[in-house]
């Protein structure tokens, strides 16, 4: 079995169930001033907050950057105060009068002017905190570019623009083309593993199933199987684009940018995944019990049946969106008998959802039910005699969806008394001539098994 690297920080838990127990206590830290934040970035939204909080996130923000299509004297009506560029929730609410565009892609920043914008955004008008000096636990995803964690450590390290006479106190410009955030120190930790914690778990499967990707990610001993890690290209945003589909077929007009908002809520309150199929489909033809009304902001409603079941689908089928992949319990069958032997049945008995997507009502079920299934087919050759004996537990939490950022908010926690842990600011400078992608790949992907051992 293979063994926690000591560099590690979780291997400072004398017990790993310890991990739980933190996280349902109060912080050890007399001020706010001096925790360390956490900064979960994710394709949909940004969580944001400081370590070892036992509730939600602080600031949670949709990854997205809007800027003006319309000058000010053209917006007609609207009361919405129109700014050069603007961030979050502010440019959702003002999203038909702006060029939207979203920083990240698949879990992974692709605009970094953008991002540095955005957190920049978070940290002044949100937290209302300066970010110089401080320590920041990040998440990534586990497919993260190695160029992209040098990046994220630049942004965070490089000291700060100082301001020169006649700049603007509140710019949210004047310090990010040139200089960074000045923070102290940074640690950056893989999403899934952070979720596997958060349960107090070492091994285990993570479905980490947000709004642009699903990752399903294997580790032993808090070691994550690097090569036997699937993406899905399917999640959250896709499910809504499926709905919006299903609706319009039904004659409902819906924009797909103007709407997205509205059905993306429309989704999260009305749909569920299909345990039965054919049972479903026959309730939704012959009977109405499955119908639900959902009223728009402008007062019109939209009667859903079958799209309830049928959005979500494509998470299981994923051709039903022009995705050429294996549905998400396939493709957890497959990581799983691609891992070493010896560490499989851990593996089954660990299934960890976790991410918004992952909220869907039925989809605990069905997952096992496909596994099952998968099992008797693919292992048993059709015998149903041995099927007692395979075990399968998914774990679906009711914090899931906030699942990364609460094990990061832990880990912080328990980091913040040990300087070794973090890569900071003095450990940076000093290697500004040595390789950086060798300094955090020592820093922060120690934790993971490059080959296959069978």
């Amino acid at each position: 079995m293979l063994q926690p690297p000591s560099k590690l920080p979780f291997a400072l838990l004398p017990d790993v169930n310890n991990f739980r127990a933190l996280y349902n206590t109060p912080a050890n830290f007399a001020m706010a001033d001096h925790r360390p934040i956490v900064l979960d970035g994710g394709t949909g939204f940004l969580k944001v907050g400081y370590a070892g909080q036992n509730s939600s996130p602080l600031v949670v923000e949709p990854t997205i950057v809007g800027r003006p299509i319309l000058r000010a004297e053209e917006k007609g009506d609207s009361d919405v105060e129109l700014k050069d560029i603007m961030f979050g929730q502010e440019a959702a609410a003002a999203r038909t009068m702006l060029q939207i565009s979203y920083p990240m892609e698949n879990g992974i920043v692709r605009d970094w002017k953008d991002t540095k914008r955005l957190w920049n955004y978070i940290f002044k008008r949100k937290l209302k905190i300066d970010p110089e000096g401080r320590y920041f636990v990040l998440t990534e995803p586990p497919e993260n570019p190695i160029r992209n964690l040098v990046e994220m450590c630049r942004v965070l390290l490089a000291p700060k623009k100082r301001k020169q006479p006649g700049d603007v106190e509140d710019d949210l410009e004047y310090d990010l083309e040139e200089g960074g955030f000045g923070a102290a120190g940074v640690y950056v930790a893989t999403q899934a593993v952070l979720a596997l914690y958060a349960q107090g778990l070492t091994t285990g499967v993570v479905v980490d199933s947000g709004d642009g990707v699903t990752h399903i990610v294997p580790v032993a001993d808090a070691a994550v199987f690097q090569k036997q890690i699937q993406t899905l290209h399917v999640a959250g945003r896709d499910v809504t684009r499926n709905l919006i589909a299903l609706l319009t077929r039904r004659g409902y007009a819906l924009n797909r940018t103007a709407d997205f908002e509205t059905v993306r809520q429309m989704k999260e309150k009305l749909c569920y995944v299909s345990y039965d199929l054919e049972l479903d489909k026959r309730l939704s033809e012959e009977t109405t019990v499955l119908v639900q009304d959902y009223t728009l902001p402008d007062g019109r409603v939209i009667r859903l049946g079958s799209e309830r079941f049928e959005a979500p689908e494509c998470l299981f089928q994923p051709h039903l969106v022009d995705c050429e992949q294996d549905g998400i319990a396939e493709m957890v069958h497959k990581t799983i008998q691609s891992c070493p032997i010896d560490v499989r049945a851990s593996l089954y008995k660990a299934i960890v959802l976790s991410g918004g997507t992952s909220m869907y009502p039925g989809l605990p079920s069905r997952l096992e039910k496909e596994l099952k299934q998968l099992w008797l087919t693919r292992v048993l050759g059709g015998n149903p005699e041995r099927l007692p004996n395979f075990k399968v537990r998914i774990e679906d939490p009711p914090q899931r969806k906030h699942m990364v950022f609460h094990g990061g908010a832990v880990l912080a926690e328990i980091m913040a008394g040990n300087k070794a842990m973090w890569l900071t600011v003095e450990e940076w400078q000093a290697g500004h001539n040595t390789d950086k992608e060798a300094l955090v790949r020592e820093k922060f992907r120690s934790a993971i098994v490059q080959d296959q051992v069978m």
